[in-house]
């Protein structure tokens, strides 16, 4: 995951601690608010953060599930990134 996909995922979720929350591959994000009319918007500025379309097959609760797995859907769109 790179800075500008953290910084352009971290305004969707909702965190009431007080430290930063620190996002890992594994943080879920249904458990931070994404829902799915998150995901519509989200789905929007990951096109415009990223000039990308995701596949439609790409379009499902699981890519949006987990920072991760939302990154590589992202990266594997991406020339020149890397997935695993």
């Amino acid at each position: 995951m790179d800075a500008r996909f953290t910084d352009m995922l971290r305004p969707f979720l909702k965190h009431s601690g007080a430290e930063p929350l620190d996002l890992a591959p594994d943080t879920d994000l249904r458990r931070l608010g994404v829902d799915s009319m998150q995901a519509i918007e989200l789905l929007f500025t990951i096109e415009d953060t990223f000039g990308i379309s995701l596949p439609d097959e790409d379009l499902n609760d699981t890519t949006f599930a987990t920072a991760g797995s939302l990154w590589q859907a992202i990266a594997a769109q991406l020339p020149g990134e890397v997935t695993a």
